[in-house]
């Protein structure tokens, strides 16, 4: 049992999903609005599904968002935006997302191939940065799981920013994963579903059991 885990379910698509996440404990429910993810939503239907759950654990998702739709986001009422990104990324465009959600809202998802070194300079912009496992075809989601020894070696590293594990993650390694990196924050996704966008109600349980002892 790992109390002080934080855990976001994203990729939700569905009030019933929505509403059996947030009563096993979730911190943070995520809603992807890129329309080439097999789980993005329309900003609308985002929202309508964010209002189900309470202020301060709605997550939008989208890849190298303009400021206009970031906006937008903000104004839909969501509280976390978590932008996947490729390298490098433009400095001048991250301080444009960070001026307009603010740095402690901002969740930065680089793109980190296992030869790229991390970009420092970003973290002037952000407090949080997840890391996904890396696919030069695809952001994000790729349901395989990542170097779990260099997150742990960047989360020492740089220890006063907030790290978020991804990929891969589900009720069966989900403990391996955590004890390797030492992550207290991760995302799970399509480790717990049935297909694309649809959670399994009995994978979810699971993982909530097996963190929360429950």
């Amino acid at each position: 049992m790992i109390q002080s885990v934080d855990i976001k379910v994203c990729g939700m698509t569905r009030e019933a999903d929505v509403d059996l996440a947030l009563s096993l404990g979730a911190d943070f429910l995520g809603f992807i609005v890129y329309s080439k993810s097999p789980r993005g939503l329309t900003l609308e239907r985002a929202a309508e599904l964010a209002a189900r759950v309470p202020e301060g654990q709605r997550v939008v998702v989208d890849v190298e968002t303009s400021a206009d739709d970031l906006t937008r986001y903000r104004d839909a009422g969501f509280d976390r935006f978590q932008i996947h990104a490729a390298l490098p990324i433009s400095l001048p465009t991250l301080a444009v997302w960070s001026d307009i959600v603010w740095r402690d809202r901002l969740w930065l998802a680089p793109r980190l191939s296992p030869e790229d070194v991390f970009p420092e300079s970003v973290l002037e912009y952000t407090d949080t940065v997840l890391l996904d496992t890396y696919s030069k075809d695809q952001v994000g989601g790729t349901g395989e799981t990542g170097d779990f020894e260099r997150f742990a070696s960047l989360k020492q590293q740089y220890e006063d920013t907030q790290w978020i594990l991804a990929g891969g993650l589900a009720p069966q390694n989900v403990l391996d994963a955590i004890t390797r990196s030492g992550a207290s924050r991760i995302d799970v996704n399509s480790g717990v579903e049935s297909a694309p966008g649809k959670k399994d109600p009995e994978k979810l349980r699971e993982l909530f059991r097996v963190l929360r002892g429950e």
